[in-house]
């Protein structure tokens, strides 16, 4: 029975909240410095490779509003139950694959769980917690997030180098047996009351198709060509051999369906029936900035965070593992922040720590861009990162709370599905946008710097070209087993710094738009009794 204080559980059940959280966020990285042993294992083909990862991500996003919405409906604990259950179950299998169809299909069921359990996680804590406490819920749900996105290379590298790929999945079940019983035991069931009865089909179907598609072309955009084909796309044994890369019609369809998706919720709602979306939601001016500023950020941070350890592994020469142990002083940094950020939003409001947290993102990341050199130490690095932990420390988790500060509590469900998809597409068009720009200046570079190699002829300046480009810089290390390798090697680490600073100093520019949106929030963000 939930009070103006709270519901009697709500301490009890927030730690399997963040354990649930915690789950999903770091399967989505840990997986990444393990491709390569699974590439060797299973005999994946590249385009096997950019689906392991590509699916989990593309399925998440594209369900997000839906799954938030059906946990205002039937209930967000049964949600999140669910979406548990299928997590493990699928990193069971997994665990288990034999082949690359059936790791891309598990990931597949991977992104279906975590797509259940991330809105539900967030509106549970939106109506368990009111007042001074929401703030400090929102920090530990916020900070796990930070922090166990760079937990994640870090687990994934130890458990690859020690054991299996295969461990990087079966970590994920004594976690999830723990979830499931504190779910049972302790988390409340909570949902809209005052729902409209009946489905928007209509609504599920054109949002999960068009976020689909959209998702589809941010992700794959550097792969297929941005506009012509680059690479042949292969669907169920079907493939794309158009000139025009299959990306573009993806924006273009995906863009329609989106459109026809507002216009069908806006007529469903003057109608008054049941809808997927309440857009009304976006006339919240907290709810509407704030996750404008959310989807800035997140492309920033996560364009970041996509340059960084190639820079790391391809210029500075470092191993999967230690490139995780050194991205892991952004978890310290986040978890460090993560106890003194609710106090302190006591003190100046919710509105004010977003903006510090943000402005400790631009000078970590600046700074980062403004010092990265070709020898630069791994210590300086460290620093940079952690200051930069403690920016998403206190950005992320009460940049969430801004958002949904002044939310119904029965649309918190779709509120946190919304904000999240936001979030997932800021993330997404980041690693296109930045990342696309890593590659294209890469590319150049080391074309500049092969060109300027006396004896060097042509046909081998082509060759490592495209080697360097096309792995993005990740077989740079590798230059030393050609002839006259470690003079190709140099200029591939010249090259690959110039573009990694280049691309990082974009994304502090990034960030600060972010930081710049967060002006047009109202100033009443910090609780909500």
């Amino acid at each position: 029975m939930t009070t103006q204080d709270g519901h009697p559980l709500r301490w009890k059940a927030m730690p399997f909240i963040a354990l649930a959280v915690s789950l999903i966020i770091m399967d989505a990285t840990v997986v990444n410095v393990a491709i390569p042993s699974m590439i060797r294992d299973l005999a994946l083909s590249a385009s096997d490779a950019e689906w392991v990862n590509s699916i989990y991500s593309l399925v998440f996003a594209a369900l997000l509003i839906t799954v938030g919405r059906l946990g205002d409906l039937s209930g967000r604990r049964r949600l999140l139950l669910i979406g548990v259950i299928v997590f493990g179950v699928a990193s069971v299998l997994a665990s288990m694959a034999t082949s690359g169809s059936m790791l891309i299909g598990a990931r597949f069921l991977q992104g279906l769980g975590g797509a259940m359990v991330l809105p539900s996680t967030l509106s549970t804590v939106n109506a368990l917690f009111f007042g001074k406490e929401r703030g400090i819920a929102f920090a530990i749900w916020g900070s796990t997030i930070g922090g166990m996105a760079a937990v994640g290379p870090v687990v994934g590298g130890w458990l690859t180098t020690v054991s299996t790929w295969r461990w990087a999945f079966l970590i994920n079940i004594p976690i999830t047996l723990i979830v499931i019983f504190g779910i049972i035991k302790f988390v409340p069931e909570t949902r809209d009351p005052d729902a409209k009865k009946g489905a928007d089909y209509a609504g599920v179907v054109l949002s999960i198709f068009g976020l689909g598609l959209i998702v589809f072309g941010l992700i794959e955009g550097i792969r297929f060509g941005w506009w012509r084909t680059q690479e042949a796309l292969t669907v169920l044994g079907l493939s794309w051999t158009g000139s025009i890369s299959p990306v573009p019609v993806a924006f273009f369809v995906g863009l329609v369906a989106m459109i026809i998706f507002v216009i069908t919720e806006r007529s469903r709602s003057a109608s008054d029936k049941p809808v997927l979306l309440d857009l009304s939601l976006l006339k919240i001016r907290s709810f509407r900035f704030g996750s404008i500023a959310a989807l800035v950020v997140s492309l920033g941070e996560f364009g970041m965070l996509f340059a960084l350890p190639l820079f790391v592994q391809g210029a500075l020469g470092y191993s999967a593992l230690r490139s995780g142990v050194l991205i892991l002083s952004l978890a310290i940094g986040t978890f460090l922040i993560s106890g003194a950020t609710p106090q302190l939003t006591q003190k100046i409001g919710g509105r004010a720590v977003v903006r510090i947290g943000l402005a400790f993102e631009v000078v970590a990341i600046f700074g980062l861009g403004m010092t990265i050199k070709s020898d630069m130490a791994g210590w300086l690095v460290a620093i940079w990162l952690f200051i930069y932990g403690l920016g998403v420390g206190m950005a992320t988790a009460q940049l969430t709370s801004v958002i949904l500060a002044d939310v119904p509590v029965a649309q918190s469900g779709q509120a946190s599905g919304l904000q999240s998809t936001f979030r997932q597409m800021g993330s997404a068009i980041g690693v296109a946008l930045l990342g696309s720009l890593l590659v294209t200046n890469l590319g150049s570079k080391v074309i500049k710097n092969l060109a300027g190699i006396p004896g060097l002829d042509t046909a081998t300046q082509s060759e490592v070209a495209k080697i360097v480009r096309g792995s993005a810089g990740s077989a740079i290390p590798q230059l030393d087993q050609l002839p006259g390798g470690a003079v190709l090697r140099h200029a591939g680490e010249l090259a690959m710094t110039s573009a990694a600073q280049f691309t990082t100093l974009i994304a502090a520019a990034v960030i600060c738009i972010g930081l710049l949106a967060t002006l047009a929030l109202p100033a009443n963000t910090v609780t909500k009794e």
